[in-house]
C-alpha cells in the first residue's frame, strides 16, 4: 500500500493534505477509498495548483455524518470545507462519489466553483442499474460488505496482480464499515439529484471515464457534457473505474488542460 500521508484536520472534522501554490484544487475520492487514492493526481498537479486532497466523511481520518445522510449532506460537507480552508473559489475534481459531490458542489454553490471535473461520475442511471446499485446499498447497510466484486467491477477478472488492484483492496479492506454504508446509501441514491443543473452549471465541466467501465459508462459522461454549457467528455480507452490510477498520465494530462480552461 502507499505510504499514509500525514494528514491535517479542518474545525469541522475534514481531514486533508495540502502541496503546492496557485489557485487551489479540492479532490475528492470515491466510496471505500482515501485520499491517496489521488496520489499520481497530487504529485503532477502540485506543480501548478495549490492540490488539497480529502478524505471524504466517515472514511480515513474525516469524521463521519449521520448514518443516513443523503447526497445533499455531502455536498453541504464540501461546503462547509471551503469556508474552514477561507477559499472563496476553487476548482473541484471528484472520483465516483466524489464526483456525485463535485457535481452537486458545481450546482449549488455557484461562482464558488471555478472548474468541475467528474471522473467516473454516475448520471440518471437504468431502472435495471439502479435497482442493482441499491440492493448494494442495502445489503452493506445490513453488514454484508462484498469487497470482491466491487474490485472486479472496477478493475475486470483478471486485474488481481495489478498494483492499482492491490492498493485499492488495501484501502476497501481498512474502511470504517458505518461510513462506507452512509456513503454507499447516498451513492446510490444520487444520480439524479443534481442531475438537471448541468444546463446552469457554466464554469468549465469535464467527464471523465474509462470505455470499459459498467457503472460510469461512457454514455452518461457524454450526456452530462453535452447538457453543460462548457462542458467536454474524456473516454480513456482500455480502462474501466479507477483510470486516476490505472492510466494516471493521461488522466493528469487531460485535468491540466482542465485546470487552463
Amino acid at each position: 500500500m502507499s505510504p499514509t500521508r500525514q494528514r491535517s484536520r479542518t474545525a469541522g472534522g475534514a481531514a486533508f493534505v495540502e502541496t503546492g501554490e496557485g489557485e487551489p484544487l479540492v479532490l475528492i475520492h470515491g466510496v471505500g477509498m482515501r485520499l491517496e487514492a489521488w496520489t499520481p493526481q497530487i504529485a503532477a498537479l502540485s506543480a501548478s495548483n495549490r492540490v488539497i486532497a480529502v478524505d471524504m466523511p466517515g472514511h480515513g481520518e474525516s469524521s463521519k455524518l449521520p448514518a443516513g445522510a443523503p447526497l445533499e449532506a455531502f455536498v453541504a460537507w464540501l461546503g462547509r470545507l471551503l469556508d474552514d480552508l477561507k477559499l472563496d473559489a476553487a476548482n473541484v475534481a471528484g472520483h465516483s462519489m466524489g464526483a456525485l459531490i463535485a457535481g452537486g458542489a458545481a450546482a449549488t454553490l455557484g461562482p464558488r466553483i471555478r472548474r468541475v471535473a467528474l471522473l467516473n461520475g454516475v448520471y440518471r442511471r437504468s431502472p435495471e442499474a439502479r435497482a442493482a446499485v441499491k440492493q448494494r446499498a442495502g445489503e452493506i447497510a445490513g453488514g454484508g460488505v462484498d469487497f470482491e466484486g466491487p474490485l472486479r467491477r472496477w478493475f475486470g477478472d483478471e486485474a488481481e496482480s495489478d498494483a492499482a488492484y492491490q492498493l485499492t483492496r488495501g484501502w476497501l479492506a481498512g474502511v470504517d464499515l458505518g461510513g462506507y454504508a452512509t456513503a454507499y446509501s447516498a451513492f446510490a441514491g444520487g444520480d439524479e439529484t443534481y442531475a438537471d443543473a448541468w444546463p446552469r452549471v457554466e464554469c468549465p465541466a469535464l467527464f471523465m471515464t474509462g470505455d470499459g467501465d459498467p457503472n460510469s459508462t461512457p454514455a452518461m459522461a457524454e450526456a452530462m457534457a453535452e447538457a453543460a454549457p462548457n462542458g467536454e467528455a474524456v473516454i480513456i480507452r482500455g480502462h474501466r473505474h479507477m483510470v486516476n490510477l490505472t492510466a494516471p498520465d493521461e488522466v493528469n494530462r487531460h485535468l491540466a488542460t482542465w485546470l487552463r480552461r
